[in-house]
């Protein structure tokens, strides 16, 4: 078995969209996943999120509907986005984040379009997870996912979704294919050119 660490954030509909297509992926591949706080990155890598970006919040939007479309799973986007992650992700953790579990809650929020931090969303949520809303106070949840986020940001993780295989970064639904070669091949980064892009020094930083 190879194994593959999977960090993401229900804020993100491209987690839901690649979260979708896990039965692409090799039946030997033993994925574990890590809810993290999306916005915890964005803060520490000094980024705006794709919907802080107003031209970019409508594209992407557009673009995760056709998406949607284009792979046959059903699509709704929640009343607002971006909304608060963390009644979600509380719930996930207490839950115990498995794979069953992560997939009611995506199927809650893009499935059905259900505002998952309002109470009607927590609720319906913790009921379908079949534990108390009250876990969403409780310290060992906030422990887990500030320790999920901490590890994800130490492995150099700085979007969602990612999967990290042998200290490999694979971000985003559309660098699956890529994951796939590497899975076959092993040695793809380890091409001259590869090496060099991949130690190049900046030729040009801006003034943040």
């Amino acid at each position: 078995m190879t194994k593959a660490t999977w960090y993401f954030d229900f804020i993100s509909p491209f987690a839901y969209l690649q979260f979708a297509q896990f039965d692409k992926l090799p039946t030997n591949l033993e994925i574990r996943l890590v809810p993290v706080v999306f916005g915890a990155l964005l803060k520490h890598w000094g980024q705006l999120g794709p919907a802080e970006i107003p031209p970019k919040r409508q594209f992407v939007y557009r673009f995760f509907k056709w998406q949607a479309d284009n792979i046959g799973i059903p699509f709704k986007m929640p009343p607002s986005h971006p909304y608060n992650p963390l009644p979600s992700l509380r719930l996930c953790v207490a839950a115990g984040s498995k794979f069953s579990d992560v997939k009611k809650i995506f199927n809650i929020i893009y499935g059905k379009g259900l505002q998952p931090d309002n109470d009607e969303g927590v609720s319906v949520i913790s009921e379908t997870l079949g534990i108390s809303p009250n876990d969403l106070n409780g310290n060992k949840s906030k422990e887990i996912l500030r320790k999920n986020t901490n590890e994800a940001i130490s492995n150099g993780v700085f979007g969602v979704p990612t999967f990290v295989i042998n200290n490999e970064l694979f971000w985003g639904g559309d660098s699956m294919k890529m994951m796939l070669d590497f899975l076959a091949n092993p040695d793809l980064f380890s091409s001259g050119e590869m090496r060099r892009i991949s130690e190049m020094p900046m030729g040009f930083e801006r003034q943040k």
